[in-house]
């Protein structure tokens, strides 16, 4: 060989190690190490500035006593008259140059039904409506104590921003504060303290964790995000089963869901005693951080979406951190069952039989159908380790009940009326709404497998979400009250709500939260 051919050859055979792709998974580099933009704080006092921004919460059409000054309530009445606003729930009214303030924004929340919810609501869509306000913003209207800490919870909700990747022409929104006003303003504030922020924070940790790309947010650094939040939050244990363990469980189906990624499985454990050692109330989601559909491949158009396939670990990870920061008297497990459903050349097939930890055996006949695999292993270790009284699963699990619901409910499937009745309560106090959908004894014998125990799908159709649900049952011991909750349809938005701004929703942080905090 020339000598100059051999100099080379050894140059990059001296250099090639420090820059093999094998090394690296991923492209080694993080797209942001930003933060996202400051919010407002929430501050709380007797009386109102004269000056600002002033959101006055409105039952109908008459001002509220004592909210503003004489000169000010002519004009505002003036305009109210004019654009013959009548304070219905959902409605509002903005104006500017009257009296001192910067811009006053009439918000309806009405004479029947929620109060309490209406305010949130309310408090929420100012957040958004306000966002771009340069100026301290007042919120008033004869708030009690749940009133006001109720105002805080929503404008907390609904300012929240996913805004850490914007760099062209970012702009950062205003941070002065935001204060709500009532005469019982000292215990409204500890109320929020004590218990609203929490939530928040919970929602906020949920809406994070799926709004993150795929790229950020795998399994192992969902760990390391639900490990920061939590900190040294009193009473919380914190477990993480990674592969080897899983392994030696027997854990086939979450293992058979990963092995397509080069991302490896784990399973997420936090367990909050804040009730003495009475049985918890389990909690296991679906995390799947990605999901390609593995060897069953999903379209290209809408894939994206997939990066949020694992909500319902998000938001269960959100309401034990919203239980555990505010002290709850409860016990409950809170469990993340999370793999890539990537395919790989070491992806399992359609057809591949796994088994789960008791030894139960599945047939893949479609490897899109991953999130029920994941959450068959994680509820059988949750039964078995942990001795719940009542166990409820959340998962993005099937397009099905979004044909079925839309974006207005969640489908709830349950074997126990008195669970099912507590997760629609839990429903109706917060907003997340489910509605609950049958599980036919005929459904368990169409995924009858030929050759194994079960089988993931039943190709051809059928009801989707009712078979999806009855295989995720499947390994839930008979004798536990258990419930299902499918948020497919709601967990992302696509148009703000009162609380909600575009993008992921956090859905089902508070129903469980409210769950939790109620179940008996």
């Amino acid at each position: 060989m020339h000598r100059s051919l051999i100099a080379l050859a050894l140059a990059t055979t001296a250099i090639t190690p420090a820059f093999a792709q094998a090394d690296v998974i991923g492209s080694g580099v993080l797209p942001s190490t930003a933060a996202h933009s400051q919010t407002r704080p929430i501050n709380f006092a007797t009386t109102a500035p004269t000056s600002g921004a002033l959101v006055i919460l409105m039952r109908n059409a008459t001002l509220p006593t004592n909210v503003v000054d004489a000169a000010t309530a002519q004009a505002l009445n003036a305009a109210i008259a004019s654009a013959k606003f009548e304070g219905k729930e959902g409605s509002s009214l903005s104006l500017r140059g009257i009296g001192n303030y910067a811009r006053i924004l009439l918000s309806g929340v009405g004479e029947e039904g929620d109060r309490i919810a209406h305010v949130r609501n309310a408090s929420g869509k100012a957040a958004q409506d306000l966002r771009d306000e340069g100026q301290p913003i007042t919120i008033t209207g004869g708030l009690n104590q749940d009133e006001a800490a109720a105002a805080a919870l929503g404008y907390a909700m609904g300012q929240y921003r996913f805004d850490r990747y914007k760099t062209v022409d970012r702009k950062t929104p205003p941070t002065n504060p935001v204060t709500i006003i009532s005469n019982e303003a000292g215990s409204a504030e500890a109320l929020w303290k004590s218990r609203h922020a929490a939530l928040a924070e919970g929602v906020a940790l949920s809406r994070d964790l799926a709004a993150e790309p795929a790229n950020v947010i795998y399994p192992e650094t969902f760990v390391e995000r639900v490990r920061a939040a939590f900190g040294n939050t009193a009473n919380v244990k914190i477990e993480v089963l990674d592969e080897p363990m899983m392994r030696k469980l027997g854990m086939g189906t979450i293992l058979g869901v990963g092995q397509g990624s080069r991302r490896p499985s784990r399973m997420m454990i936090v367990e909050y005693r804040g009730a003495g050692d009475g049985a918890p109330l389990a909690m296991v989601g679906k995390g799947i951080t990605f999901d390609s559909g593995g060897m069953s491949l999903k379209p290209g158009a809408g894939m994206w979406e997939m990066k949020s396939d694992m909500s319902g670990a998000a938001s269960i990870m959100g309401a034990v951190l919203s239980l555990a920061k505010s002290k709850a008297s409860v016990n409950v497990i809170g469990v993340a069952a999370l793999s890539e459903n990537m395919p790989g050349g070491n992806a399992q097939r359609p057809g591949d039989v796994v088994r789960t930890m008791s030894g139960k055996t599945i047939e893949v006949l479609n490897t899109d159908a991953e999130g029920r695999l994941v959450m068959a292993d994680a509820n059988e270790y949750v039964v078995a380790h942990k001795k719940p009284a009542a166990l409820v699963n959340m998962a993005t699990l099937t397009g099905a009940i979004v044909s079925a619901l839309n974006d207005e409910y969640a489908g709830l499937f349950s074997r126990d009326d008195t669970l099912a009745a507590a997760v629609t309560a839990a429903g109706a106090t917060t907003g997340e709404d489910v509605w609950r959908m049958p599980l036919h004894k005929n459904y368990l014998d169409d995924m009858k497998s030929d050759i194994a125990d079960i089988k993931n799908v039943v190709e051809g159709g059928g009801p989707g979400a009712g078979l999806g649900a009855t295989f995720v049952g499947f390994f839930v011991d008979k004798n536990i009250p258990w419930a299902h909750i499918d948020i497919a349809g709601v967990n992302w938005a696509d148009r703000s709500g009162p609380v909600t701004p575009k993008g992921a929703s956090g859905w089902g942080v508070q129903l469980l939260d409210a769950l939790a905090r109620n179940w008996k």
